[in-house]
C-alpha cells in the first residue's frame, strides 16, 4: 500500500464541537525511565569492558528494533492513521507518541554506540580492511537515518505532545505533525533495507 496516498486520504470533517479533547499526557513517561537507565548503563559498561558478546547483543537488538519500528510505523501505522478521524488520531497519538520519545533515542544509541565499538575492535575501520568501504557506506546511511530520527521524528513527536497538552489542541496541526512523523519513519524504514544489505555483507566478508 502506498503510504503517501493513504496519508493523503482526507479524514472525516469535524463539527465545531468535535475538537480533540484535552487528554492527560506525559511528555516523557516516567515509568519507562528506570528501564532506559538500566539499558544505557549496561551499554556503557559493555563498551568500557569491550565485551564482544554483549556488544553484538546490543547492536543486533538495537538495530533490529530500530528497523522494525521504522518499517512498522511507516508502512503499517501510517496508512491506518491516515484513514482515522482527527479526534481518533489525537487519541492514538496521546498513547503512542510518549513511548516513542524514549524508545527511539534509546535504540538509536544502542545501535550506533555498540556498532562503532564493534567496528573498532574488529579492525573494520582500518583502511586495509576488506570491510572498510562497506563500513563507510553504512556510516553515511546510518548518519542520515539518525539525523532524520533525531532531527525530524523526535521534534515532530514532542510538538504533537505539547500541542495536545494545550487547553484547546489544534486537530489539524496534530494531523500535519503526525503525517510528518510517519513520512519520516517511512523514509528511515526504506533506508534500513540498505543498512541490512551492508551489515549482512560485512558479517559474511
Amino acid at each position: 500500500m502506498d503510504v503517501r496516498s493513504a496519508m493523503a486520504t482526507p479524514a472525516p470533517a469535524m463539527a465545531p464541537g468535535d475538537a480533540p479533547p484535552r487528554l492527560s499526557i506525559q511528555i516523557v513517561p516516567r515509568a519507562a525511565l528506570p528501564v532506559i537507565a538500566v539499558i544505557v548503563a549496561g551499554l556503557i559498561i559493555t563498551i568500557a569492558g569491550n565485551w564482544l558478546w554483549a556488544l553484538v547483543f546490543y547492536h543486533v537488538v538495537g538495530g533490529g528494533l530500530w528497523t522494525g519500528i521504522d518499517l512498522f510505523v511507516g508502512f503499517v501505522i501510517g496508512p491506518i492513521l491516515g484513514r482515522l478521524s482527527i479526534p481518533a488520531r489525537a487519541e492514538f497519538s496521546a498513547r503512542f507518541m510518549p513511548m516513542m520519545v524514549v524508545i527511539m533515542p534509546t535504540v538509536v544509541l544502542m545501535t550506533l554506540a555498540s556498532g562503532f565499538q564493534l567496528a573498532l575492535g574488529l579492525g573494520n575501520l582500518q583502511s586495509l580492511s576488506p570491510n572498510h568501504g562497506w563500513l563507510v557506506a553504512s556510516f553515511v546511511v546510518v548518519g542520515v537515518m539518525a539525523t532524520v530520527a533525531l532531527g525530524i521524528l523526535e521534534p515532530a513527536n514532542i510538538a504533537v505532545l505539547f500541542e495536545m497538552k494545550k487547553p484547546h489542541p489544534n486537530g489539524e496541526l496534530i494531523a500535519r505533525l503526525m503525517r510528518r512523523f510517519v513520512y519520516a519513519a517511512g523514509i528511515t524504514g526504506a533506508m534500513q533495507i540498505a543498512t541490512l544489505v551492508i551489515m549482512t555483507r560485512v558479517a559474511t566478508q
